[in-house]
């Protein structure tokens, strides 16, 4: 019922830039008075999104909107803001106002941008406030059948003696996709070619008709194709297994200290009152707490986190400090 409620509002999501300006000109009004932590939200609350409709983040922000409009009594209007690898969203929040009715959920993008685009308009660890991590999913390592091997170390080996490495694929430069493959070959001495797609589809079709050996796709994203043979998942990027696939191994495993996954966090401004961070923090924990939203975290592959927000800013500056060093070392560039 709730995926469903779900993927029907990402659907509408998609709309005319005008209708959109014209609805956020309605609901958020520019000088609003800051709203106090007993008496918010008394309108719209806005999470704002730097992503299109229709991706794995965009299905759990709207539910978890849903929920808390539910336990609220008022609007969680989710605002799709794509563009620049997130930045041009996370710049809305960055620099928008903290009254209490502006926040974004957006994934680990907003962490590997910090060194990806060092001439961004904003500051990500300066001006954005992590509320609380939501949720974190793992990446598979999958191979298409045709590729001779049944579980990494036999990956890594045949990377070296093909002549050029192996080629895989990403949902696009400095994805957690990309970056995983990145991480690998750093760690493992593999030899990979980065081929970037445009999204996760892309990427998988492309695995699936066997233009790429191998992808780093989100577990919930190919959970169907590996259960019926089509593709062969070989191991995953976090530190601990897979609830979808309990019995495919980490790389961790084999190589400690491996650790790298699709998170999902909320943020606010930095100068956002702490009241209001603590109010919607107990607020999250418990719209995440409710079987509806347990059950909807499991389908995607994912696992509820919920962190607290010293503990969630503590996890983010490690993952841009993580990101920094797979980049700097990969020498890792896009135009700004």
């Amino acid at each position: 019922m709730l995926k469903s409620t779900v993927r029907a509002a990402a659907a509408a999501a998609v709309m005319p830039a005008a209708i959109v300006a014209v609805v956020a000109a309605g609901c958020w009004p520019a000088g609003a008075a800051r709203a106090q932590p007993g008496e918010w939200p008394v309108k719209t609350v806005r999470i704002v999104l730097p992503f299109a409709p229709g991706g794995g983040t965009d299905f759990l922000t709207r539910a978890l909107a849903q929920r808390l409009a539910e336990q609220l009594g008022q609007p969680f209007v989710v605002d799709n803001r794509p563009g620049a690898g997130g930045n041009i969203g996370a710049e809305m929040v960055a620099k928008g106002p903290i009254d209490g009715y502006t926040w974004m959920v957006s994934t680990a993008s907003v962490a590997v941008n910090v060194t990806l685009y060092p001439k961004a308009a904003f500051d990500a660890r300066k001006d954005l406030l992590p509320v609380t991590q939501l949720a974190s999913a793992p990446i598979l390592i999958a191979v298409h059948p045709s590729v001779p091997v049944r579980n990494l170390k036999e990956l890594v080996a045949l990377s070296r003696r093909t002549k050029g490495g192996l080629n895989y694929g990403s949902n696009g430069i400095g994805t957690a996709s990309h970056l995983a493959g990145v991480m690998l070959g750093q760690t493992t001495g593999a030899q990979l070619t980065h081929v970037a797609y445009k999204g996760a589809g892309p990427a998988v079709t492309a695995l699936l008709g066997g233009e790429i050996e191998i992808a780093f796709p989100a577990v919930n994203t190919v959970a169907g194709f590996v259960r019926t043979g089509k593709l062969r998942g070989l191991a995953v990027t976090t530190a601990r297994s897979s609830s979808l696939f309990p019995d495919v191994p980490t790389v961790a495993a084999q190589f400690p200290g491996f650790d790298i996954d699709n998170w999902f966090m909320m943020f606010a401004r930095s100068s956002m009152p702490p009241a209001l961070i603590e109010r919607l923090y107990a607020e999250v924990v418990k719209a995440m707490q409710h079987p509806e939203m347990k059950s909807f975290v499991a389908r995607e592959g994912a696992e509820p986190v919920v962190s607290r927000p010293a503990e969630a800013a503590a996890f983010f500056q490690r993952e841009i400090d993580k990101f920094a060093r797979i980049i700097q070392q990969a020498g890792i560039k896009v135009d700004n």
